[in-house]
């Protein structure tokens, strides 16, 4: 067995290529590369989150000292990028001009709980197939642009044969056997930021949120960073020692997809869901992993109060520090969706400046986020379609624009022919959640407001 994303060798490659993005020095960098070079190591990082075959023991050993000797090596741009919370906290607002809930609130909760759901499901099967071939099986199948779920109806073989769906999700999430919401770590998060505001209250801490993971969270049912967080704890490590210790997925997409429960329970109040966010995230990432939580955050908190998607945009975008990475995203990304008329050429502006990052990197799949938003302009199906047209992390991506959108309308507007067959039923290894409704945690959800 070559369990993913905590092989030494394979970490290290990542590592490589995350050290040179975010500044350190070339030098250093280079030097250690040359080491592992020299000694037989390989380069490039395997796609798939582990290389086939496990590396001699000798390497194995090397790759270890030499992820300690990248930790060590000074990250530049703190100023720009910090990551406590009292710095992050100068930066935001007084206000946002975004007004209190109203009386519909209950019914955008179940909205977003619901099409959150719809817009991971939508990306499900084709996670980790790249855009071309997204687009080459819509095409296939006669259904470009996407409009509904996906099929293998009338998908020729050859096609098939080339962009083969996710393995895992190919039994539970096309159109022709979908039958309730499969488990997908998106919405494990979901549940497992529930219950802890349940369990913990609004005071929880970094540690909190450990210990939930520890107690609550199969090992098995995480990813990059959390997988990577989740081994330091059984280390002994404690937060942010958790997600700076052989970590190349520390600003990797994994905390933007934990934190929409901490909006859901603030309407209306960005800066305090973004709070709890950071909490979160702080275990597994920093910087702009961090913002990205952040900003699905506050997404997620002014979607449920807003009118039109520029005012939720707005609100999210103030949280993040000016100068980073990721706000910088946010902004080319939204530029370049408002006005335009065709999404293909706006996402061929994104890959043409992100394009080099993982496919589950926070700053590239935070910019198709916003794009899908400014573009969808509040249109549940035209924002989903679009973001998982768009590639990269799909069901995430799917999962948070619908998210959004699904708390801008309310669930009572949301179409049934994509609600329907969710069955009002949420399938997951989390005890005590198996088969729980979405009208059930909207209801849980909106009895933590203001606790």
């Amino acid at each position: 067995m070559r369990l993913t994303w905590v092989q030494p060798e394979d970490l290290l490659r990542h590592e490589l290529v995350t050290s040179r993005q975010v500044g350190r020095s070339v030098d250093a960098v280079d030097r250690i590369e040359a080491r592992w070079r020299a000694a037989g190591g390989s380069v490039h990082p395997p796609v798939g989150g582990a290389s086939v075959d496990p590396a001699p023991a000798h390497l194995r050993t090397l790759a270890a000292e030499l992820l300690d000797e990248l930790d060590a090596l000074p990250t530049p741009g703190s100023d720009r990028e910090p990551d406590d919370l009292e710095a992050l906290c100068a930066g935001w607002p007084a206000d946002v001009g975004l007004p209190g809930p109203g009386p519909d609130l209950a019914d955008r909760i179940h909205g977003a709980w619901l099409w959150r759901a719809v817009g991971c499901l939508l990306g499900k099967p084709v996670e980790k197939i790249p855009r071309e071939g997204i687009r080459e099986i819509l095409e296939a199948t006669g259904r470009w642009p996407l409009s509904g779920y996906f099929t293998e109806v009338g998908l020729p073989p050859e096609v098939a044969a080339r962009w083969p769906w996710n393995r895992r999700s190919r039994a539970t999430s096309l159109a022709e056997n979908i039958n309730g919401m499969p488990e997908d770590d998106d919405l494990n998060f979901a549940l497992l930021a529930l219950r802890l505001l349940e369990t913990r209250g609004r005071d929880f801490t970094s540690e909190d949120v450990a210990t939930c993971w520890l107690e609550w969270l199969p090992g098995g049912r995480v990813f990059t960073a959390e997988r990577v967080a989740y081994r330091n704890l059984l280390l002994g490590l404690t937060p942010p020692a958790t997600a700076t210790t052989r970590n190349p997925f520390r600003e990797w997409i994994g905390a933007q997809i934990r934190t929409d429960v901490y909006g859901w329970v603030n309407p209306g109040n960005p800066a305090a869901a973004a709070e709890l966010a950071w909490r979160d995230a702080r275990i597994s990432h920093v910087r702009n992993g961090i913002y990205g939580a952040m900003y699905a955050a506050g997404l997620a908190s002014a979607a449920l109060v807003a009118s039109d998607v520029d005012s939720v945009l707005d609100a999210a975008a103030a949280l993040l520090p000016p100068d980073s990475r990721l706000a910088s995203a946010v902004r080319f990304a939204r530029r370049a969706a408002v006005g335009a008329t065709d999404f293909e050429a706006v996402v061929d502006a994104l890959y043409e400046r992100y394009g080099d990052l993982h496919w589950v990197h926070v700053i590239n799949n935070a910019a198709l986020v916003t794009a899908a938003l400014a573009w969808g302009q509040g249109d549940p199906v035209r924002s989903i379609c679009a973001v998982v047209s768009g590639g990269w992390d799909t069901d995430s991506n799917g999962a948070t624009v619908g998210s959004v959108v699904g708390g801008l309308v309310g669930a009572q507007a949301l179409p049934t022919e994509w609600t329907a067959p969710l069955a009002n039923r949420l399938h997951t290894s989390l005890v005590g959640f198996d088969g729980i409704g979405f009208d059930a945690l909207a209801a849980r959800t909106v009895a933590l407001v203001g606790s």
